[in-house]
């Protein structure tokens, strides 16, 4: 009796640090001005695959990927094996030896918890030798899996945002946390149970498979985007996009609607053109990234686009659009100085480009900020290797994290992991 409740009071006490009450995830954080060009020289270099998200927890940057091998940065450095996942000192860059995961898939998507606790979501199913279906929680002082948090999602999550003792996923499951879910799902952050208040129809994919490809929420969890192949949410006409009221009480559909990204957009290449999203940390507007071709101005495609929160009814326009020109963005970070954006695209200003550099457009190669009132590019011009490009983009106080799955950053070699420092 005396062992069981030990280990009660141990899983309770784990799953209150899990959730405990905190301040804005790290995308949420604004910054008073743009970041430095110049990225510091101490991160860790993966040395195989794509890093695919990032988060902060605590000291710890955790790296999340397909990925196999990593070295610390300078000479003479032993390669490590990491499977998927690791953890390093933000201050120093060494590698963690504590955190030691063993992950059988490719990691999408990270959240921070608290006191040590970090989330990870994507195509595995199994976390140290455990059964843990797509989604689960770890301890990155101990390396231990939460096994009270039990969301069994049954299939593939690629996006994922922690708001207090609210998690929420999406993806191409059709379960999550005992109820039937299809492709976004609200799950308890304590015991990975669906919520009730929380279960929208989501239909009709435009191609390929139904799915939700990313996710974002305003840093006062009110209000929800959704973006991936579906048309349809609850029966209504959402073209690849639709925005949900979760504030009090149940979860509802935004009257919120555009046909903006309604267009083809390559659909024989693309199920859906949409990619990356974030609200600004004010939670007054959202910008979402796409790929999908150079169609100039007549589309929404390769194209960062700002929406404005408060707006409601359908017909919405975007306040502003920066083309590239033809090139993929597949990341944005939204810090209230500015719009960072990543991908593989060559430009930006561009929207008379088809794969050249129209009039007006500027060399971005791979990473770029934008002005947030009028979305033209900001001097901030970094470079980088082109490749498939930045898969994450994730502010944080000290400056902006950066993944991908190329290796240089500037004009020196990185290794998949970066961070421009704040001035």
């Amino acid at each position: 009796m005396r062992r069981s409740i030990a280990c009660i009071t141990a899983t309770a006490l784990a799953a209150s640090a899990l959730t405990a009450a905190a301040g804005p995830a790290s995308a949420d954080l604004a910054q008073g001005s743009v970041v430095s060009a110049n990225p510091v020289n101490n991160t860790p270099h993966v040395l195989d695959g794509t890093v695919r998200a990032v988060a902060v927890v605590g000291g710890l940057v955790v790296v999340g990927g397909n990925f196999e091998e990593v070295r610390e940065a300078g000479s003479g450095k032993p390669t490590l094996k990491r499977h998927n996942l690791f953890a390093y000192d933000m201050s120093t860059g060494k590698v963690s030896t504590a955190f030691v995961p063993k992950v059988d898939g490719t990691v999408h998507a990270l959240q921070a918890g608290t006191s040590g606790w970090v989330y990870l979501a994507g195509t595995f199913t199994n976390v140290n030798g455990a059964k843990t279906g797509t989604v689960a929680s770890l301890n990155t002082t101990t390396n231990k899996l939460h096994t009270g948090f039990k969301p069994n999602v049954n299939y593939r999550v690629t996006t994922m945002v922690r708001r207090g003792s609210r998690l929420y996923i999406g993806g191409t499951f059709t379960q999550a946390g005992g109820k039937a879910r299809t492709a976004v799902a609200r799950v308890d952050a304590l015991t990975g149970a669906a919520d009730a208040g929380f279960n929208f129809s989501v239909t009709t994919p435009r191609s390929g498979a139904l799915k939700v490809y990313k996710l974002a929420v305003d840093p006062a969890d009110t209000k929800l985007v959704i973006n991936g192949t579906f048309t349809k949410v609850n029966g209504q006409s959402r073209p690849q996009i639709a925005v949900i009221n979760t504030g009090a009480g149940a979860a509802s559909l935004s009257t919120w609607a555009t046909t903006e990204y309604a267009d083809a957009c390559n659909l024989g290449a693309f199920d859906t053109y949409m990619r990356g999203m974030d609200f600004s940390p004010d939670g007054k507007y959202f910008v979402v990234v796409t790929t999908g071709g150079p169609y100039g101005t007549s589309t929404l495609c390769d194209s960062a686009a700002r929406w404005e929160s408060s707006a409601t009814g359908s017909g919405k326009k975007p306040t502003w659009v920066n083309w590239t020109g033809g090139d993929t963005l597949l990341s944005t970070s939204i810090t209230g100085a500015a719009v960072y954006v990543g991908g593989h695209q060559r430009w930006l200003d561009n929207p008379q480009g088809h794969d050249s550099a129209g009039p007006g457009a500027v060399s971005r190669p791979g990473l770029g900020a934008l002005n947030p009132a009028t979305g033209k590019a900001l001097s901030w011009n970094p470079t980088r290797t082109l490749g498939h490009g930045v898969e994450a983009l994730v502010a944080d106080p000290k400056g902006l994290l950066v993944g991908s799955d190329t290796d240089q950053l500037g004009h020196e070699y990185h290794g998949r992991v970066g961070m421009f420092p704040l001035g």
